[in-house]
């Protein structure tokens, strides 16, 4: 796989890694229906978490703890080239963000609430993960006192990204 701009990738992603903040806040998760989502997957059936991230990102940090305290068991690993491992877990350049998590056979890009992975695991669709491009304000681990509206992307194994929820962390 060739990257046509690595340069443009680098900046978004060394941008989006300086822009981590403390954690601290609760989210509402929406999906694109506006119904409220309902995990169905229990604590003692929640599948290991293993999370790619930078050594001094605070944000990662803060989503790791966020899953933690979903029932999630987390394993970090600390990395240097983090674009290695988006690669190779196949997550779409648009879709990036500060750390890369695998659950059970899907790749988790970013921010994602704990709630949508649980949804996603208990309808087991057919996508190769779920991402939260960017690193919105008001996401998990990037709580603050002006969230955002934004969106959980789910993206297929062609890349072709779809909305999988909207998420009002006010």
């Amino acid at each position: 796989m060739m990257i046509k701009h690595p340069s443009a990738l680098f900046t978004v992603l060394a941008l989006s890694i300086t822009a981590c903040g403390p954690p601290d806040s609760a989210e509402a998760n929406t999906p694109p229906d506006g119904a409220p989502v309902t995990a169905v997957v229990d604590a003692q059936d929640l599948p290991a978490v293993l999370v790619y991230k930078s050594a001094s990102c605070g944000c990662c940090n803060g989503w790791v703890e966020h899953m933690r305290a979903a029932g999630f068991q987390v394993e970090t690993r600390d990395v240097r080239d983090l674009m290695a491992v988006k690669i190779d877990a196949g997550v779409p350049t648009a879709m990036s963000s500060c750390h890369t998590a695998l659950i059970d056979g899907y790749a988790v890009e970013g921010h994602v609430p704990a709630e949508q992975i649980k949804r996603m695991l208990a309808e087991r669709p057919d996508i190769a993960g779920l991402g939260v491009p960017g690193m919105p304000t008001g996401s998990p681990g990037m709580e603050g006192p002006r969230g955002e509206p934004y969106q959980v992307l789910s993206w297929d194994h062609q890349g072709q990204p779809a909305i999988y929820a909207e998420i009002d962390p006010r």
